[in-house]
């Protein structure tokens, strides 16, 4: 994220087209309002538009507006929101959303700065930045023929990839810092969350990314009753998920279960559980597990070396 966020500087400052691509609520137009604030035109409209929300006999009129009498109902002119970005930057979200045969419309905008409004012959000059975004595969779409190349590489000038909430766990933490301090700043509480909690939160896949992650930490604020946000507190989804992810799934060998294999693995998995939660300190671990710390130590020794000094050395210095 701090790489992305150094090419957002470098590049926000260019007038270059930019398509960020990333699963739903990665924060794709979080990174398009920065592109926008960080750039010569930010005392200039934002004007955001999401592809998918507007019926495609509808989209053109939406994007480059009409005359009056273009069409049934159309009393009046109406800019388009090309017109309303003038001099700003307009954010088309879910770009690969846009019917083919509008396509060639757009690149002709994207290409010679003028919009052709719908029931006119007039075309009209336009100054803006076009940041688009997609959570479509957008390489697969051209493959299957519902996406223009030449429309895909004139909007793929800078491309910026957000990366799901589960390939960088590192964030959850301050995401969860940034969220709780906010929920509690909105409703005037100062609700705080339990570590055990915060591993659960931690472990959790986050399919709806950072938007989930802060709707999930908003309800938790508002229901906690107690002043701290504990295990029980948590969503039933996560906490199951969690748990299953804990237990190792027994590996079946020649359609048969080994009962030793499945008991080993389960309990290398405590191990390993709880040597995490113990920031590596095996008398703590030991004690969580109900163990001897000799027991706990004779248990690590058994494992290969490989896996003994790859995660959690025998000699750590923090026993």
């Amino acid at each position: 994220m701090q790489r992305i966020n150094a090419l957002v500087r470098r590049v926000a400052s260019t007038d270059a087209t930019v398509l960020i691509t990333g699963e739903s609520g990665t924060g794709k137009e979080v990174i398009a309002r920065a592109l926008h604030n960080l750039s010569p035109r930010a005392n200039r409209p934002f004007v955001p538009l999401n592809c998918a929300a507007i019926p495609h006999e509808l989209l053109e009129s939406e994007l480059f507006g009409h005359a009056r009498g273009a069409f049934t109902g159309a009393l009046h002119s109406r800019a388009g929101m090309f017109q309303l970005a003038n001099g700003g930057t307009i954010f088309l979200d879910e770009i690969g959303e846009i019917p083919l045969a509008l396509q060639p419309k757009l690149l002709r905008v994207l290409q010679d700065g003028e919009v052709r409004p719908v029931g006119t012959d007039q075309s009209a000059s336009i100054n803006v930045r076009v940041v688009a975004a997609t959570n479509k595969d957008l390489a697969g779409e051209l493959e299957a023929g519902t996406f223009r190349e030449d429309l895909f590489y004139r909007l793929q000038v800078i491309p910026i990839h957000l990366p799901p909430l589960r390939a960088r766990r590192s964030d959850i933490p301050l995401l969860l810092d940034h969220f709780l301090e906010k929920s509690n700043r909105k409703y005037n509480l100062t609700a705080k969350i339990s570590r055990e909690a915060s591993v659960y939160l931690w472990e959790y896949d986050w399919p709806g990314n950072v938007r989930e992650l802060e709707n999930v930490v908003e309800r938790l604020v508002v229901l906690c009753e107690h002043g701290e946000i504990g295990l029980t507190d948590l969503p039933p989804n996560i906490c199951r998920f969690v748990s299953e992810k804990k237990i190792p799934q027994p590996t079946l060998s020649n359609k048969e279960l080994d009962f030793r294999a499945a008991l080993k693995q389960f309990e290398e998995k405590l191990i390993d559980e709880a040597l995490r939660l113990a920031d590596g300190n095996k008398a703590m671990a030991a004690r969580m597990l109900k163990l001897k710390r000799t027991t706990l130590v004779a248990k690590l020794r058994s494992r290969t070396p490989q896996k003994e000094n790859d995660d959690f050395p025998i000699d750590a210095p923090n026993d």
